[in-house]
């Protein structure tokens, strides 16, 4: 089993609607330890994104639907969410160049890309408390589910799953990126929205995946 083009714009879809139900909490999250923007932004981006699907070539393949939510994202999501995703779509754009079909390992190879993409453009570690925190485990995850075999819908169920365990891990970290580190040992107990954004979205990937996306 695989996963072409037409699960790439699920998934993107399901993104958009997903998104859009969790504006609040995300927005919540990011007014107890940011600029309370963030599901504002996501909710934006993710809308201008669904706006231009139907730009697509007929004969698209995965990598183009990652790079229409790449530059998109960038153009339309602002603060640090637009760069950091948009650069995530974009190496994930590269790391499955040319492929029509993806199997387990060319999604563990897309998930790596999107991280490393994030890691380069905000120069987080794990255990700062971003987004950083739930891409790491969910590309161990993915990995760890490839080597064992599993079909392509396990592999990003397994990613989903550490990537949720990750965005609840971020509660008790102390921020050291972004506008959270301002607030030092108050942003304990606060979980990180780009973290919680993040899980969303790769958890969207898993259900459309397996066919249990809600419409």
């Amino acid at each position: 089993m695989s996963l072409g083009v037409d699960w790439m714009i699920d998934w993107v879809r399901t993104s958009a609607v997903v998104i859009a139900a969790h504006r609040v909490e995300l927005i919540t999250l990011d007014r107890d330890i940011g600029d309370g923007d963030h599901g504002e932004n996501m909710d934006r981006g993710f809308s201008a994104v669904i706006a231009k699907l139907d730009t697509l070539p007929a004969d698209a393949i995965p990598a183009d639907v990652l790079k229409l939510v790449a530059t998109t994202l960038i153009s339309t999501v602002g603060g640090a969410a637009g760069p950091l995703y948009g650069t995530a779509y974009l190496k994930a754009a590269g790391a499955v160049a040319g492929l029509v079909e993806l199997d387990g390992g060319a999604l563990a190879a897309l998930l790596r890309a999107a991280r490393d993409g994030i890691v380069l453009r905000g120069k987080a570690e794990s255990g700062d408390k971003t987004m950083v925190d739930v891409w790491t485990p969910a590309v161990d995850a993915a990995d760890a589910a490839v080597g064992r075999g599993v079909d392509v819908a396990a592999v990003l169920a397994a990613a989903a799953d550490a990537a949720e365990q990750g965005a609840v891990a971020t509660e008790p970290l102390v921020a050291r990126k972004g506008r959270a580190s301002y607030l030092g040992e108050r942003a304990i107990g606060h979980r990180d929205p780009g973290a919680q954004s993040t899980a969303l979205l790769l958890r969207a990937a898993a259900d459309t995946a397996s066919g249990t996306a809600s419409p």
